[in-house]
């Protein structure tokens, strides 16, 4: 078919958008005679016929190339078997030959017509550039790039490599990067350079440090990727490199690994002066060859705050500090003109304490000897920047929680590079988390000597357990990292000779624990006053912690309010006469018991719950203790060890005090540095007692007769006097007659007088009756009522306890 172009305008022009848009393509329908059928908007857009001029013609007529029958058979062929065809043809357009992509679709029926759908789309010319749009794009690149020959010698480089590297296009060009840029670690990339000319292998991304001449007072880094370069003939030609400079990159890695660093580093103890150790250890090297930490004196101490707020007006001219740590690459910190410990006043001149306040931190790139300011403020260490080559330093105040606390000192010497400001950050990031890791020590430290303090000052100074019983004691706090515990022991003197001993340990640690230990221990020798028997006290202890236990959860407002959880308490009251010791105890361990044949058990005594659960029973068991025989009481933390073996640690405990030829201190000492070596985070509380026959004891029964008053009376009389006693015979007739008076006319019997003699003399008169007794005062008239008066004036104390058979009214003297 001729071109034929009558009343044919132009065709539009192609838009970018069409080379992904399907849509515009030219779409034809073919019969299988190869005439069109059917001619689309696109098809016309295309070639510039109309659908008037092309349907019914041959579309062999549209080609702008020789037919080849053979050719189209065999694409008519692949069409019908489904596959379709694509190709490049030429078509005929404004009667010139255009190159389209064809492609023919599989046939497909019409009716009874065979067709196929034919689509073109005009080719696109490939852009190409020019020699000098690739010679300005390689040269103003702002990735340095350089290309290198077999001998790792320069031949061709763009100016951006030439401005990182500072070395002119003209002196590198035929020499080799280790001869111009010594400070970039030129044999390091010379020999990766060599492996990738020798294994055709690139290698990319690989980051240094490095110096060069265009920045030579500042470390760079830079990120470079090495290729080979092949000829057609795949042989190795040359080497080509790009480099980038990453140093923000690097500096920002660094900072975030430094303090990530940091975090594990620095903190790792509850102690102020460790803490202060470890920020001067990790800062240097990494970050300077000389570092100090100055605390204020204050925080050392822990008195108070510890330290001045910014509005409390102005700091003093030069702050009470002390060197709480320092470090240096120089063994020995010869740099320092303080030791660790002692007193120091150190801000840099012009500066006062106000930096400290303030908290911004100081920036002296150049450190400069000869100031007359530093020269009139700090000669010492002027003298020292001299020797030691300090050129450069950043101090840096330590405040934490609109607190002051310090300052921190960073400076270089042997390291040439000066601090540049991007310095300042790492600097204030790393005293920051150090600031806050002391000051959490600061306050635990605080917390930690009140809460030790207290507790010491709770427990019992003294024992004594008179004549009945010979006592030792060993108290060891929890280690700090564990914080105050609340064990709690004592030795309560009791009426008749007997003695109370007791052990306790409340749930938990700190100043709560050891306060509620001391209202604890308060509320025992109260009710062991009372001579209660050990179950009975044990429940007043119960209902004890459940109120305080309420107390502390009534204020949900209150969010200083800790939890009281509860306690364990075991109590024992031991009597020489009989020598049977009565006991009950409260989810606590039981005694431990040595007989003086060298064997020691653990009585079976009902457990009993723990303080502060209500509402269950305390059982109390007598058991017989010999003469002699050693009596033990421990918290859990002696026989816990770091096995958590508890009974190990308490069959370990029976053999350690079965041990003979040593006093009671040192025996009890001995088992605790055998059971606890180390420290351990609970406290560890350990009383021993030996259990002593009777002194003197002498005992009558009285009839109920009141006639029988002055035989007792007369006994009692030559009894006092028998035991050297004389000066208290006149008192003793009185006590004894009175009391047994009125036993004998006011209580049921028996009655029964005893004297005993130990560390006072006491006078006992038991009868059947459960009245209490008391104390009244008589008018001036009143014949009677005055016996529990004379009684009173003339014993050292007096009271009455209750017996399953009736009560006992006691008095005791003082020997003289």
């Amino acid at each position: 078919m001729a071109p034929v172009r009558d009343g044919f305008d132009a065709p539009p022009p192609v838009g970018p958008h069409d080379l992904l848009d399907a849509s515009a393509d030219a779409v034809a329908l073919v019969s299988a005679a190869g005439k069109v059928i059917g001619w689309t908007r696109g098809a016309e857009a295309l070639l510039g016929y109309s659908s008037a001029q092309v349907v019914g013609r041959p579309a062999a007529e549209l080609l702008a190339m020789p037919g080849g029958p053979v050719r189209v058979a065999r694409i008519a062929e692949r069409c019908r078997a489904g596959t379709g065809w694509s190709g490049r043809v030429a078509v005929w357009r404004d009667s010139a030959p255009v190159e389209v992509s064809l492609r023919v679709s599989g046939s497909f029926h019409i009716g009874e017509d065979e067709c196929f759908l034919i689509s073109a789309r005009p080719e696109r010319q490939q852009w190409t550039m020019g020699e000098s749009v690739l010679d300005g794009f390689l040269t103003r690149s702002p990735v340095g790039m350089a290309v290198m020959d077999l001998e790792m010698r320069y031949v061709w480089v763009n100016d951006t490599l030439e401005r990182f590297g500072g070395v002119p296009r003209e002196q590198r060009l035929g020499r080799r990067l280790s001869d111009l840029l010594p400070g970039l670690q030129g044999e390091t990339l010379e020999g990766v350079m060599r492996k990738v000319l020798t294994t055709g292998v690139p290698v990319t991304d690989y980051e240094y440090m490095g110096w060069s001449w265009a920045d030579p007072h500042r470390q760079r880094a830079y990120s470079t990727s090495f290729f080979p370069l092949v000829d057609a003939n795949d042989s190795v030609t040359g080497l080509c490199y790009m480099v980038m400079d990453v140093t923000e990159r690097w500096n920002a890695r660094r900072l975030l690994s430094l303090v990530s660093e940091a975090g594990t580093s620095i903190g790792r103890t509850l102690d102020v002066m460790r803490t202060a150790q470890e920020l001067a250890d990790f800062a240097a090297p990494r970050f300077a060859d000389f570092v100090i930490v100055d605390l204020l004196e204050p925080v050392l101490s822990g008195e108070g705050q510890g330290t001045w707020l910014p509005d409390a007006g102005p700091a003093p001219a030069r702050p009470v500090m002390r060197r709480a740590g320092m470090s240096s690459v120089r063994p020995g910190c010869p740099e320092a003109v303080a030791r660790t410990g002692d007193k120091v006043d150190f801000v840099p001149p012009p500066h006062d304490a106000n930096l400290l306040v303030n908290g911004e931190p100081i920036f002296i790139p150049a450190l400069d000897p000869s100031d007359p300011l530093w020269i009139t403020e700090q000669p010492a260490r002027t003298a020292s920047i001299r020797e030691f080559g300090l050129h450069s330093l950043i101090s840096v105040p330590m405040r934490v929680r609109n607190t002051v606390l310090g300052l921190a000192t960073f400076a270089r010497s042997v390291n040439p590079t000066s601090f540049q400001q991007d310095d300042v950050l790492p600097a204030r990031e790393l005293v920051a988390r150090a600031a806050l890791c002391v000051d959490n020590a600061r306050r635990y430290t605080r917390e930690h000597t009140a809460a030790v303090t207290l507790q010491r000052s709770l427990l019992p100074h003294a024992l004594t357990g008179g004549t009945a019983l010979e006592v030792a004691s060993q108290y060891l706090p929890a280690d700090a990292s564990g914080g105050v515990g609340g064990d709690w022991f004592d030795v309560i003197p009791l009426s008749g000779a007997r003695v109370g001993l007791v052990v306790g340990d409340v749930v938990g640690h700190g100043i709560t624990a050891a306060a509620t230990m001391g209202r604890l221990r308060t509320a025992v020798q109260t009710l062991a006053d009372m001579d209660l028997p050990p179950d009975e006290l044990l429940a007043h202890l119960d209902d004890l912690v459940l109120r305080l236990s309420e107390e502390s959860t009534s204020d949900p407002a209150d969010q200083t309010a800790t939890a009281f959880l509860g306690a364990t308490c075991l109590y024992a009251v031991y009597d020489p006469v009989t020598q049977r010791c009565t006991l009950a105890r409260a989810g606590h361990p039981p005694p431990v018991v040595v007989t003086p044949d060298g064997q020691f058990s653990f009585p079976e005594l009902p457990a009993g719950p723990p303080l502060g659960l209500g509402s269950m029973a305390f059982e109390a068991t007598e058991i017989e203790l010999p003469e002699y025989s050693i009596f033990g009481l421990y918290t859990d933390g002696l026989v816990e060890g770091t096995d958590r073996d508890i009974e190990g640690g308490m069959s370990r405990l029976g053999h350690l005090l079965c041990s003979t030829g040593s006093d009671l201190e040192t025996l009890c000492a001995k088992a605790v540095r055998r059971l606890v070596p180390a420290p351990q985070p609970d406290d560890v509380a350990l009383l021993l007692a030996r259990a002593l026959g009777p002194d003197q004891v002498a005992s009558w029964d009285v009839p109920l007769d009141p006639a029988a008053v002055g035989d007792v009376r007369a006994a009692a009389t030559r009894q006092v006097e028998t035991w050297s006693c004389r000066e208290l015979a006149m008192t003793t007739e009185l006590i004894v007659s009175e009391l047994v008076t009125d036993a004998i006319r006011y209580a049921s019997g028996p009655v029964r007088l005893r004297l005993l003699r130990d560390a006072r003399l006491t006078c006992e008169v038991t009868d059947g009756s459960s009245t209490a007794p008391r104390l009244r005062h008589a008018r001036s008239m009143d014949e009677g009522g005055r016996g529990l008066f004379l009684v009173a004036q003339l014993s050292h104390r007096w009271g009455a306890r209750y017996t399953p058979g009736g009560k006992i009214i006691w008095a005791e003297q003082e020997l003289p």
